[in-house]
């Protein structure tokens, strides 16, 4: 029987992604605008480039799947990525939101270089830390806390991200559009990242050994991957929940920079002193409201079941985001609401897909007698990025579509097209990631079959 895992561990995995996190908001919510509005290059350049350094990003997360699944190390397969990279990490992330004095053609190619880097980075180390879950506990329930303790982490330091961000730039720079200040304000964050990855390879342990031990083969592995009905079912709802958050981050900004038209002053005398501006806060109260979906996953799905609160919180934020464009642009107190609530249904969806991928790494072993953690986890990132790929890209190239420029005043054309970016089309991928869950095969009732008989191969395997 698997112990429990002692709260000071669960923590300490929270760290990870925190880690992570306050990069991938800061990316997701405000690269996009460093790119056109502070570096100099037109939307949809950028977009093209989010799309194919992402294409290359997710290829090699299978990579690093297979090589963190054959290392072998006194600290386990997946922990000694959290240690090795934490400071490539940081230092990658800082050069990312460096300005240099070059032409425009120059400046593209230092962001190609840069960015795909820092997702090959990123892969590094997150393609391992999401691994860890599978191999820290057997116990669904037990993953499923770890994956809240994760998200509520990672929401934590997104919130903290956002709040810090802005505020920071103008401190070190003047303006949010000044190179110098998102230069020095990646380095704080960098290193607040470098020690929160140390903290989570100090205090967490590896516990679930492979049943089998010797070693299949690679083309073995992709065919069990691609065999696992359930996976593929996860990768497709992950892919389109992705799409949902990414459509909706990367327009926010512009939302509140060329739609909104209500002056700040009127909402923001409290924040405004502390440096938040209207998209500040929005983005702040989206965080907090992830961290209460975060936490409210858990017990609804031991109640109904992983499958259903999934499918219950999409809908529900399908249903909010799509009403979201019938808000007039002045109406301030309803955006930010309806903002908290499709941000509760939000946060209630991914501690349970990185529990459910878990799960399918069971159903896998069970099923086919071999275990690839790390291959599952990193096709699983794969698909996720792709989803970000194209969330980005699609972003950039939208605006491009309605006519954006930067820095100028909007057309209605383009301010329209920025509000369905916020409503209609973040809407269609919440619907799509229900179709797919919708045939997601793996019921907690098999689940639980399925625990007790590797549970009882493994006990067999340690008594001969």
């Amino acid at each position: 029987m698997q112990k429990k895992i002692k709260l000071s561990e669960k923590i300490a995995y929270g760290f990870g992604d925190a880690a992570s996190s306050m990069y991938w908001k800061i990316f997701s919510m405000y690269l996009l605008f460093f790119y056109t509005d502070v570096f100099g290059l037109a939307a949809a350049t950028v977009g093209t480039m989010f799309l194919v350094t992402k294409i290359w990003d997710s290829l090699f997360d299978p990579f690093v799947g297979v090589f963190s699944d054959r290392i072998q190390s006194r600290w386990g397969k997946f922990r000694p990525f959290l240690l090795w990279m934490a400071v490539p990490f940081a230092v990658i992330g800082m050069l990312t939101f460096y300005t240099p004095d070059v032409d425009t053609k120059s400046k593209l190619v230092y962001a190609y270089v840069t960015y795909s880097a820092m997702m090959m980075a990123y892969s590094l180390v997150n393609v391992p830390y999401a691994s860890l879950l599978g191999v820290m506990s057997s116990d669904g329930k037990e993953r499923t806390t770890l994956a809240t303790f994760r998200m509520v982490f990672a929401f934590a330091g997104s919130l903290v991200a956002l709040w810090a961000i802005e505020p920071l730039v103008i401190l070190f720079g003047g303006s949010l559009t000044s190179p110098t200040g998102w230069f020095y304000t990646l380095i704080v964050f960098g290193v607040v990242a470098t020690l929160l990855f140390w903290g989570c390879f100090a205090g967490t342990r590896e516990r679930v050994k492979q049943i089998k031990e010797e070693k299949s083969s690679l083309k073995q592995d992709i065919s069990d991957l691609l065999s696992n009905k359930a996976w593929l079912v996860l990768v497709g709802a992950g892919v389109a929940t992705i799409l949902f958050n990414t459509i909706r981050d990367g327009a926010a900004i512009y939302y509140f920079k060329y739609v909104v038209t209500v002056p700040e002053e009127k909402y923001l005398s409290f924040f405004k002193n502390i440096g938040m501006s209207l998209t500040g806060l929005y983005l702040v109260i989206g965080q907090a409201a992830n961290i209460i979906g975060v936490i409210i996953a858990t017990p609804i799905a031991n109640k109904i079941g992983k499958k259903r609160t999934f499918l219950s919180a999409m809908f529900l934020a399908a249903v909010f985001s799509a009403a979201f464009y019938l808000l007039p642009s002045t109406g301030i107190m309803f955006i930010m609401i309806f903002q908290f609530i499709i941000s509760i249904c939000a946060g209630c969806v991914f501690p349970l897909l990185w529990s459910m991928y878990a799960d399918s790494a069971d159903f896998s072993e069970w099923k086919e007698g071999r275990r690839a953690t790390g291959l599952l986890f990193s096709a699983s990132s794969m698909s996720q990025k792709l989803g970000w790929a194209v969330g980005g890209a699609v972003t950039g190239w939208l605006l491009a579509y309605y006519g954006f420029e930067a820095n100028v005043v909007q057309t209605a054309f383009t301010k329209t097209g920025i509000q369905l970016m916020l409503s209609f089309l973040p809407a269609a991928g919440a619907i799509i990631s229900m179709l797919f869950m919708f045939l997601y095969p793996l019921s907690e009732e098999k689940l639980k079959v399925i625990s007790s008989e590797l549970d009882e191969r493994r006990a067999t395997k340690e008594s001969n």
